[in-house]
């Protein structure tokens, strides 16, 4: 007797430890174990865009450091990061791959308008969160017809009507020339351009736009100096945004010029550029500069640049993308972290739409995250800044939709 009530304890013992597990055991989705989580992304390695792949090697090197710190909750993220030229057909190949060979979690931080627009509706359609594209597309912050997609930065449309509010507050007659490219991100800037001008979109006195293929956009810059503009909304990706600041300093023209905050970068654009070429430019950002003196002594730029020296030591310092690339790892992060052991694909969209106020070390002091059911786009604040010849100098107020 004293054998089979042993035996009993035993088989009591394990019941409830197998409850127990049970009960903090994780819900998954594919992608997910208790011992790891998988993302996917694509990046421009490769093509006219690739200045920008600077974010997905940031990104990459985030969770290197969050995994060598053990992880989150305990589990290591594996960002599978492929490259997709920028090219459209290339994105939704890379897409299908890591969604049904790789079988990621989720895809996060894809770069690029065009590439999301072509693998939007088959990720919507298989399930798979879409999360942070790095893009301001106004169509990432639609809930109702993709809800496996979310925002990451201001939306293309709200920071052209920023910028068209700053030109009738500082020069009221200007005489106004866009340049866009001929894809969606162009069309979104200069609908919300116009829309802030409003009844003076008349100063508009010449609109070009280029082809991603283009070799330069020198013969645009030429048309709008002829036009007799005084003022140079450089609406272009890296490449072309310092193509064209060049050939505005070749012609000897001296137009205020105002870039997007897509590329505001020093590294990638304004040293191309020239620096001297882009003293007086204007832009609005989001995050802090690494180059602005102000921040030297700040708490969250000492520890992003020992990140820099410790793992991603190849970068260069002076590219804000290195920052973007860190911030939106640091957004992903939260979302995880804030998941537990609940990594289902529907738990993380729940996840991305509950920000609440959240600061983080290298968005601009009183930028903050703030999202809902009806509202993905979780930054959606700027605050104007102006390049002195070595960095972005802050001026006005943040500014938000």
């Amino acid at each position: 007797m004293p054998g089979r009530q042993l035996v009993r304890g035993v088989v009591a013992l394990l019941a409830a430890l197998g409850a127990a597990s049970a009960a903090t055991a994780g819900n998954y989705d594919t992608g997910a174990t208790d011992t790891s989580i998988k993302l996917g992304q694509t990046m421009p390695y490769s093509g006219p865009a690739s200045a920008y792949s600077a974010i997905g090697r940031a990104e990459i090197a985030y969770f290197k450091m969050l995994n060598d710190k053990g992880g989150i909750n305990g589990r290591k993220v594996e960002l599978l990061s492929m490259d997709d030229g920028y090219s459209p057909s290339k994105t939704v190949e890379q897409v299908r791959r890591l969604a049904e060979s790789d079988e990621v979690l989720a895809m996060f931080s894809m770069l690029g308008t065009g590439p999301n627009i072509a693998a939007q509706k088959y990720l919507n359609a298989k399930k798979i969160p879409q999360l942070f594209p790095s893009s301001g597309a106004s169509r990432w912050n639609d809930p109702q017809h993709f809800p496996w997609t979310t925002g990451s930065q201001p939306t293309y449309r709200t920071e052209g009507r920023i910028y068209a509010k700053w030109i009738l507050a500082n020069k009221p007659n200007a005489k106004i020339a866009v340049i866009t490219p001929n894809e969606d991100p162009g069309r979104d800037y200069l609908a919300g351009f116009k829309e802030g001008l409003g009844e003076h979109a008349n100063q508009i006195v010449s609109e070009a736009t280029y082809e991603t293929s283009d070799p330069t956009v020198d013969s645009q810059i030429v048309k709008f100096k002829a036009a007799g503009a005084d003022v140079v909304f450089n609406e272009c990706t890296p490449k072309f945004a310092a193509q064209a600041i060049k050939k505005i300093a070749e012609l000897g023209w001296k137009p205020q010029i105002i870039l997007p905050a897509v590329s505001n970068s020093v590294g990638s654009v304004l040293v191309p550029a020239g620096l001297d070429n882009s003293v007086g430019i204007v832009t609005g950002a989001f995050q802090k500069d690494p180059g602005d003196p102000r921040w030297e002594n700040d708490s969250g730029m000492k520890a992003w640049r020992e990140w820099m020296k410790t793992y991603n030591s190849g970068a260069d310092p002076a590219d804000v993308f290195n920052v973007t690339g860190y911030t939106m790892a640091q957004i992903m992060e939260l979302v995880l972290q804030r998941a537990g052991n609940d990594l289902t694909r529907a738990n993380l969209m729940k996840q991305t739409q509950s920000f609440k106020d959240v600061e983080l070390p290298m968005l601009l002091p009183g930028i903050k995250l703030n999202t809902s059911a009806e509202q993905v786009t979780p930054i959606r604040q700027l605050q104007m800044a102006r390049f002195n010849g070595k960095s972005w100098e802050l001026f006005g107020d943040v500014i938000g939709e």
